[in-house]
């Protein structure tokens, strides 16, 4: 779409400017791909619920049209408008939003087949990053978050690591400086009882309640009294490793 250099505009990763991301935010509404600093890597965003934008997604990455994309959302209230939320859904969200926990619920009708690659269901999640979140407040509506690499390449920490692989291909770059990398959200079904692991990652949710940050131990089915069965092999696929 773009014809034009991308655009960098540098922001504040723990007070962004409003202007930067208003900025960030028409670009989104006008159909275009804006890359953004998470608390992991940075991620590719677009709006959700306009298929030619998160088309030009799937083309960018050489992305595999069975992976259906999370997507970010600012509340729970949001998160309904693209998902029916459930009893479990909301209770996982207020133990552990914002965070990276993904959660994956029926997708309502209007959701591109291209989000949920026809799975009919779609994940959601809060980002904890101000800016990732403040985008998404700022545009007010879900938005998309694969890792911002075409497929297979290392995610970007850096938003000269995302010019290198997709310079003067998307609009726009908000440059929150480097970004901690480390492990993907934990992507849970919710749409089976109990809610199911369908990737562990940076949230061990417990049987408890409690916060817990990720271990060799908590990840195997049945360690630390987890609250959710783990996936078994050949079970739905999460999206890619490096996406939230």
């Amino acid at each position: 779409m773009t014809a034009r250099p991308t655009r960098v505009v540098s922001v504040d990763p723990r007070r962004p400017d409003a202007a930067a991301l208003d900025d960030a935010a028409a670009v989104l509404r006008d159909g275009g791909l804006v890359a953004f600093p998470t608390e992991t890597f940075y991620g590719l965003g677009a709006l959700a619920l306009d298929r030619t934008a998160v088309r030009r997604i799937f083309d960018l990455k050489g992305r595999a049209e069975t992976k259906p994309l999370l997507v970010l959302v600012d509340s729970l209230a949001m998160a309904e408008r693209v998902g029916d939320v459930g009893p479990a859904a909301r209770e996982l969200a207020a133990r552990y939003w914002p965070g990276a926990l993904t959660l994956v619920v029926p997708a309502r009708a209007g959701v591109p087949k291209d989000v949920t690659a026809g799975t009919g269901t779609i994940g959601v999640r809060v980002s904890p990053h101000p800016v990732a979140r403040g985008l998404v407040n700022a545009v007010g509506a879900p938005v998309t978050a694969p890792s911002a690499n075409p497929s297979g390449a290392p995610p970007p920490t850096t938003a000269e690591a995302v010019l290198a692989y997709f310079r003067d291909r998307i609009e726009l770059v908000l440059d929150g400086g480097p970004t901690s990398g480390g492990e993907p959200s934990t992507v849970l079904d919710t749409t089976t009882d109990p809610p199911r692991i369908l990737r562990q990652g940076a949230v061990v949710v417990r049987a408890s309640g409690r916060r817990g940050a990720a271990g060799r131990a908590a990840a195997r089915p049945g360690a630390g009294a987890p609250a959710c069965e783990a996936s078994e092999p050949g079970g739905p696929p999460p999206s890619e490793a490096s996406e939230r």
